[in-house]
């Protein structure tokens, strides 16, 4: 991968908000709008969610999903040359108290302050998402498999 597209990555991956998350619900793919936040060496990505939603109830069951990141539309002719990454992994929840819950809620909430009401309901809790790989589109013609250490990588770009 060139450098211009590893910075294209780490530019999406930093500014983009939001996320399309796919879980399995009735051995089907389920995809649903989930507000993400990234380790800063993009070893993981935090969603923080509800109980009472299909995406958590479906991780409970499956921690196979996937995320999508798009970079954001720009209003061009040709939608498709919007660079997106695709990113398969694991999925896990992170309970309130273990080890690493504070700097995780305090990432979070630097990126979406007005979160902080969801942290008074019971029914939200972190899930972090642990990449195992997936598929980088920087453009047309330009597209990379990506890997854990991908990831890692591009993030000091």
């Amino acid at each position: 991968m060139d450098a211009q597209s590893e910075k294209l990555l780490a530019h999406i991956i930093r500014t983009s908000r939001i996320a399309s998350l796919s879980t399995l619900r009735d051995e089907a793919p389920q995809s649903s709008m989930v507000a993400f936040a990234a380790a800063g060496d993009f070893s993981a990505f935090y969603i923080h969610v509800s109980r009472l939603a299909q995406h958590t109830v479906d991780m409970q069951k499956n921690k196979h999903v996937s995320l999508l990141i798009v970079e954001t539309d720009d209003g061009r002719a040709d939608p498709q040359t919007l660079a997106r990454v695709s990113i398969r992994g694991s999925a896990e929840q992170i309970q309130n108290g273990e080890p690493g819950y504070t700097p995780i809620k305090e990432l979070y909430l630097a990126r979406f302050p007005e979160a902080e009401q969801l942290f008074r309901l019971a029914d939200f809790s972190f899930w972090r998402i642990n990449p195992k790989g997936g598929r980088y589109v920087a453009g047309f013609a330009k597209a990379f498999n990506i890997t854990p250490d991908t990831l890692k990588k591009v993030s000091v770009r």
